[in-house]
């Protein structure tokens, strides 16, 4: 990655208007960061791409209030997730 990559808020001014290379670098930082403030930014201005990394991360950190945040929100795979982390606790 570049310099250019790596400049946050560069990046996030040219995300919020609608540049998709800066969404995906930022999603893409953002899943190595494990950053969920940020993809949850991300997904809730409408990027699947982050949506999916979002449930991904929550996932894996087992964060059933942020997959029960996307399952509550018609989110498909985040309510499969919440499922699947919910029935090994039973």
């Amino acid at each position: 990655m570049t310099d250019f990559d790596t400049d946050l808020p560069t990046l996030r001014a040219l995300a919020e208007r609608g540049d998709g290379d800066a969404i995906d670098i930022l999603v893409e930082l953002a899943g190595e960061r494990g950053d969920l403030a940020e993809l949850r930014h991300l997904s809730d201005a409408g990027s699947a791409t982050a949506t999916d990394q979002l449930i991904e991360l929550a996932t894996e950190l087992e964060d059933l209030p942020e997959l029960r945040r996307l399952a509550a929100a018609g989110d498909a795979t985040a309510a499969e997730q919440l499922a699947e982390l919910t029935e090994t606790e039973c």
